[in-house]
């Protein structure tokens, strides 16, 4: 396994949609891997595998650090489609290692269901609300190259201008591998 450098903002890859895997072989097997290895090393609940420079519609989440989640498995999704969202809205601070240090209130729906294949190539639906429901969103929102400031209001934005450049110049300081200019 290996610790990939996670893309951060102003990463192209980040606002493109992510391409479907066609098989999961050996290679993508590594892949979430290492993936599992970047996220953990950068101490994170959820990355996509664009945010480690892959074209493919992957993500994962661990939320087992999580004191009300302790119980819950470490999850890939592959090839997700968000079948449903519910229309009650929750608003909350959310992070993202691909925008180091930020913090942002976004809204999100409450609960969704959501359809994937797993590891075995097995399709998969899933009904999840409260934090899994947030994070898979935010993941979910990196294959199809959305951003918390995509997320935020107007006003919001302009307040996050200069911490984007500041991350898009890479004028941050983070304890992980992050991409270089």
């Amino acid at each position: 396994m290996a610790i990939l450098p996670i893309t951060v903002y102003g990463d192209k890859i980040l606002r493109e949609k992510t391409k479907s895997v066609k098989q999961v072989d050996d290679g993508i097997i590594k892949n979430i891997k290492d993936m599992f290895e970047t996220m953990r090393n950068a101490r994170g609940i959820g990355l996509a595998a664009n945010q480690v420079g892959l074209d493919k519609s992957i993500f994962i989440i661990d939320l087992s650090e999580m004191e009300d989640y302790r119980d819950m498995k470490p999850m890939v999704f592959i090839n997700p489609v968000i079948e449903s969202r519910s229309d009650e809205l929750i608003i909350f601070e959310e992070g993202c290692l691909s925008l180091p240090l930020l913090r942002a209130d976004v809204v999100r729906p409450e609960s969704l269901q959501i359809r994937y294949i797993d590891t075995e190539e097995k399709e998969q639906v899933m009904e999840a609300d409260d934090w899994p429901a947030r994070v898979i969103l935010h993941e979910y929102d990196h294959l199809i190259g959305k951003l918390i400031p995509d997320r935020v209001d107007a006003d919001i934005k302009k307040e996050l201008k200069e911490q984007l450049s500041d991350i898009k110049s890479r004028k941050v300081q983070v304890d992980y591998p992050i991409t270089t200019l």
